[in-house]
């Protein structure tokens, strides 16, 4: 009895240590993971919180450029939505998106299917895909403003030439046609995103399961309709909302093209908050109008936040 007692004190001593020094590595772990987080924590709270409230302390406020102004609680908010110009607004910001959104999802996957291939030179066409993505906005603004110049467009000089019309498009001047042009650069700049993003999940399909499918009697529809497109959901869902949140919120290609004219028939949400912010020292009301993209783009990141955390469980 007493050679076993002996014995069984040294154990009991050394899972003592084991555990003091496993808890004393936890800690450390632990210690080291909130100082490598603290930076990007810090960041966030300098670079997006303290601005985001100070954003909505000015939308609650009449504050102007040279005036701090009071508390008006959600007056402005209340004249944004009687104002015309803001519903009109609200409504190109919709079109927008949405035309934009769309001919980048068409033209996007159909790109990604096309450099799927194997073809000569795909390595040059795949970079030069990504040109208009990688191209300076301000860049691609300037040029796109000369090719719908309407005395030097050479968009006119090749539909006329064709003859396909006796006169060219007012482009940029025509409130018809204006929201338009500017959805079509919008559209060009974000087509190799999404061509892109899609041809990375495309190049993750492993390749029997076509075989499979060509075996099996599959045509080629029948393969991109039951093997490609399930497979490939998940990138095209994210590159999709990605792109939803960025033309929703975009401000430079409007801005550079139009500036929100003629007669506000290209005013975005963004374009709208920056000149009657900035441009007209109405701060409160600029404001009040930059926060009221808040809710869409929330809804938006939530549910692709969301959709992550279920495939990453799943």
């Amino acid at each position: 009895m007493g050679s076993s007692t002996t014995t069984g004190t040294p154990d009991r001593s050394s899972r003592t240590v084991r555990r003091s020094r496993l808890s004393d590595l936890v800690d450390s772990e632990r210690s080291l993971g909130y100082l490598l987080v603290a930076p990007v924590v810090l960041l966030l709270l300098a670079l997006v919180a303290y601005p985001f409230f100070v954003a909505i302390g000015y939308a609650l406020s009449d504050r102007t450029l040279a005036d701090p102004g009071v508390f008006v609680g959600l007056e402005n908010f209340v004249l944004l939505w009687e104002s015309s110009i803001y519903r009109q607004t609200l409504r190109n910001t919709f079109i927008f998106t949405a035309g934009s959104v769309a001919i980048r999802l068409v033209l996007g996957v159909g790109l990604a299917l096309l450099l799927n291939e194997s073809f000569r030179f795909r390595r040059a066409v795949r970079a030069a895909i990504l040109l208009p993505w990688i191209v300076p906005t301000v860049l691609g603004t300037m040029a796109w403003l000369w090719m719908f110049n309407p005395n030097f467009s050479v968009l006119n000089y090749i539909l006329v030439q064709s003859g396909l019309m006796e006169h060219g498009f007012n482009w940029l001047t025509d409130p018809d046609l204006a929201l338009f042009s500017v959805l079509l650069v919008n559209a060009w700049r974000g087509v190799p995103f999404m061509a892109i993003t899609v041809l990375a999940g495309l190049q993750a399909i492993p390749q029997d399961l076509y075989d499979a499918s060509a075996i099996d009697g599959a045509g080629k529809f029948q393969r991109f309709r039951y093997v490609t497109l399930p497979l490939v959901m998940p990138v095209l869902l994210t590159a999709l909302v990605l792109s939803i949140i960025w033309t929703f919120s975009d401000f430079g290609i409007v801005y550079g093209l139009t500036k929100g004219g003629p007669m506000n028939a290209t005013h975005v949400l963004a374009t709208l908050s920056y000149q009657t912010g900035l441009a007209s020292g109405n701060i409160g009301e600029g404001a009040a109008i930059s926060l009221t993209m808040l809710p869409v783009l929330l809804v938006l990141i939530i549910w692709q936040l969301r959709r992550i955390r279920r495939s990453t469980v799943a």
